[in-house]
């Protein structure tokens, strides 16, 4: 989303931009999402939930935000909701094929099949804009982790801004994801939504030894505890009782994400006094450490000085939602923008 975001609005501004795009079509993971681009009220709220993020970019998300939304729906972007239906956050909800249609149309030409390289090199002439999708494939296979994003975000905007010289945030070991029917062969990106198991805070959960994890009443996302399954190897049992099988998830009652759960393959088992236990794993959408920008969404070296030409935008910067949770396409949106924004003035 971020580079589609960033191309689009500078041929706004009378730039005209090159997209390259590594997977075999555009959209990257925005394509596989709900759609839901949103943040929290105010920043306040926004440095509760994200502790360890830079309030810089926190700000900048929650003070553009809204005015970005509008930018989206005035290229044509389909809605689908004007509320995210979480009384923490406010934001709005796209049809993700129809955002991503309105982004190309708005952006011009995407190059597919091409993966970033040592060229261009970035300048005052030549601009380069790293918004490759973070590195959740290569952080999900070194922890043998599942994976819930497109296929080829390896880490290549990482790389080429390490290589330019970029500093990079704290949390490179944290990621968002989510909590889906174990074992994942079969379930792929069109179940990455309504698949997710969405009802930890329900659920006494198990990790492959038996023991207990704690289940935090805050942790309103659930992002904690699928970190946490991460760190004990990856899997865990939910163990739900019946009397919570109706209860609502966003994905439908508890009992029917479960009979997805069910029919993609998980293990799910009949336990003492009618409870059901599910088995799931930890799968990564994106990570939430990345390179170091500023509001102006340019790369920073250690020292905090911007590198000439060097921008990154979406999950391939990070800072934004460390120690916690926040949305990914907000933070593309906003600082695809922004990139685009700053190049052209």
């Amino acid at each position: 989303m971020a580079g589609l975001c960033a191309a689009s609005r500078a041929r706004e501004l009378g730039v005209t931009p090159t997209v390259l795009e590594k997977g075999d079509r555009p959209g990257g993971s925005m394509l596989l999402s709900s759609g839901v681009v949103w943040r929290y009220r105010s920043l306040e709220e926004f440095r509760r939930e994200c502790p360890n993020g830079d309030p810089r970019l926190q700000q900048a998300i929650v003070e553009r935000l809204d005015d970005a939304l509008d930018w989206l729906e005035a290229l044509g972007a389909p809605l689908v909701s004007a509320e995210t239906e979480n009384p923490r956050t406010v934001g709005r909800r796209f049809d993700p094929r129809g955002l991503t249609d309105a982004l190309l149309r708005a952006a011009g030409d995407v190059q597919t099949g091409r993966a970033l390289g040592s060229d261009p090199r970035p300048g005052p002439e030549e601009p380069l804009v790293l918004a490759t999708g973070g590195f959740p494939v290569r952080l999900a296979r070194e922890r043998r982790l599942a994976i819930r994003s497109n296929a080829w975000s390896e880490g290549d905007g990482l790389d080429f801004g390490l290589a330019s010289g970029a500093a990079t945030t704290a949390g490179m070991d944290e990621f968002y994801g989510r909590a889906m029917p174990a074992p994942p062969a079969k379930w792929g990106e069109d179940e990455f939504v309504d698949h997710a198991q969405l009802y930890g805070q329900l659920a006494r959960v198990f990790d492959e030894d038996g023991n207990e994890l704690a289940v935090d009443p805050n942790d309103w996302s659930e992002n904690g505890l699928v970190q946490e399954i991460a760190r004990r190897g990856g899997r865990a049992w939910y163990l739900i009782n019946p009397d919570d099988l109706g209860r609502e998830t966003p994905y439908g009652t508890v009992a029917e994400v479960i009979e997805r759960a069910g029919l993609a393959g998980a293990a799910v088992e009949d336990r003492d006094e009618g409870a059901l236990a599910v088995h799931v794993a930890a799968a990564v959408t994106h990570t939430i450490g990345g390179l170091t920008i500023d509001e102006r969404a340019r790369v920073l070296e250690p020292n905090g000085k911007p590198i000439e030409g060097l921008y990154a935008a979406g999950v391939d910067a990070g800072g934004w939602s460390t120690g916690g949770y926040a949305s990914g396409l907000a933070a593309a949106l906003v600082f695809g923008l922004a990139a685009a924004e700053t190049i052209a003035s």
